[in-house]
């Protein structure tokens, strides 16, 4: 970042989509067998981490907004550490212009498929990250979760997309869709999407998306059924200041499309999209949005970041009942400072301190602070 932040921060972007990691690039090994290119690229990475308060690290040890009121039993203090997030993937590319894709990560204790995926030309299909997603905007954090109210679902779906400069769009699995106290729901369309994403100015970089998707529930032939349509967008931007400082900024909105409103809710990644009011489907609105900044600071890059998901449940309440309202979560909120340097190529080190806020829609809240600690070794 020492020469162009916004080089960089294209570059952070690049290697995020590519690689689906929190930060850092890697290098890939590369292998010709005829006219068939092979580039294997991966890391290994421990995390490590000391919950100040309750335990809250999910797999990878990555913070979890529902362990704030599950692990809350009184007891401070835990260390725990993994290297679940390493990863490994290989991207081969014919003489022909076709390439295929196929990566994944040890998160959860077993291998597990991220991304598979075919390229021709402006076309791709597969299983990758959704056109509703984007790295810009995004501050750079240990935890591999990041912030809440990150630019879309931050995570990948089956899709069709076709792109053109600066312009995707895609027909995608609606597998984030939630419907609020019922097993009824279906998925009876794919999601549709569209994303801009360029850099504006030299100092500039930006992007907006757009999302529908249809939700629909149907109890059977002895039931009844009924449909409603969601909806979400976001903006998102990196700006440069100077060589040295680079401020980060995403501001997100939904109707009924939560699923996508990144960490919020009751799951902690993604909220509900609609409730039931009798046999009526009325769809929940929610925002969100982050702001950070990163700084060149010594040998490395010092990164802090604020980010916050809220949802409303006001006509829930009206409609359901202020019992079932009180025991929703409204807000998830968390912050990181850490700072992050290569001392060799390669290698990445990094120690952060993050915050972690939930409150319920009746006021209760609970909070939590943690320490980490991450080394990566990349190829």
């Amino acid at each position: 970042m020492k020469k162009n932040v916004l080089a960089k921060a294209i570059g952070l972007t690049s290697a995020a989509m590519a690689l689906g990691i929190a930060s850092g690039q890697a290098a890939a090994v590369e292998f010709e067998a005829g006219d068939v290119m092979l580039d294997v690229y991966g890391y290994a990475q421990l995390n490590a981490v000391y919950d100040i308060d309750q335990d809250i690290g999910l797999d990878t040890q990555a913070g979890h907004f529902p362990y704030l009121f599950d692990n809350d039993d009184g007891r401070d203090g835990h260390f725990d550490a993994d290297a679940q997030q390493s990863r490994l993937g290989v991207t081969a590319t014919h003489a022909s212009g076709v390439s295929v894709t196929v990566e994944g990560d040890f998160r959860g204790g077993d291998f597990r498929l991220l991304r598979a995926y075919g390229e021709y030309g402006n076309w791709m299909a597969g299983r990758n990250w959704s056109n509703y997603t984007s790295f810009v905007g995004w501050t750079p954090t240990l935890d591999f979760d990041g912030l809440a109210g990150l630019a879309g679902i931050q995570d990948r779906a089956a899709q069709v997309r076709y792109s053109n400069g600066p312009w995707s769009f895609s027909v995608e699995d609606p597998n984030f869709q939630r419907i609020a106290d019922t097993d009824d729901e279906k998925q009876s369309a794919p999601v549709v999407t569209a994303r801009y994403e360029d850099a504006l100015t030299s100092n500039v970089m930006f992007s907006a998306g757009a999302l529908l998707q249809y939700l629909s529930y149907d109890e059977g032939d002895a039931g009844d059924d009924d449909n409603a349509v969601g909806m979400a967008g976001y903006v998102a931007a990196d700006i440069s200041l100077t060589d040295a400082l680079t401020l980060h900024g995403v501001l997100n909105a939904s109707d009924g499309a939560n699923g996508y409103l990144y960490r919020s809710g009751d799951s902690g990644f993604g909220g509900n999209d609609a409730y039931l009011d009798g046999s009526s489907l009325e769809t929940i609105s929610g925002y969100g949005g982050t702001i950070g900044a990163s700084a060149d600071v010594g040998a490395g890059t010092l990164n802090a970041g604020y980010g916050l998901v809220e949802m409303d449940w006001d006509d829930y309440e009206s409609d359901v009942g202020a019992a079932a309202a009180d025991a929703r979560v409204e807000t998830n909120s968390n912050a990181f400072v850490n700072y992050q340097w290569n001392p060799i190529e390669h290698v990445m080190l990094g120690v952060e301190y993050g915050y972690f806020k939930s409150e319920l829609y009746s006021g209760d809240s609970e909070d939590a602070q943690r320490v980490m600690f991450a080394s990566r070794y990349s190829f």
